[in-house]
């Protein structure tokens, strides 16, 4: 059975309830007797093999001349 995590609506204690999936989302808060309603958090994502990172693909920067000058240092017959 899963674990949700609840908070209160009155005094914002949070706490853990195990549930199963087919139970309602309902709890009550263990210390002001209130209200509660479920937290939804962002599962986790773990990256891993090649290709997540800029610099798996990163391409190389064209060389520079050192002269600056197109064409210098050939010559032309």
């Amino acid at each position: 059975m899963p674990i949700y995590e609840y908070e209160c609506s009155k005094c914002r204690h949070r706490f853990e309830v195990r549930q199963s999936f087919k139970d309602e989302p309902q709890a009550e808060c263990p210390q002001c007797s209130e209200a509660a309603r479920r937290v939804f958090l962002p599962a986790p994502i773990i990256f891993k093999g090649s290709g997540f990172y800029i610099t798996d693909h990163r391409k190389s920067p064209p060389p520079e001349t050192s002269t600056g000058e197109a064409g210098a240092g050939k010559s032309t017959k």
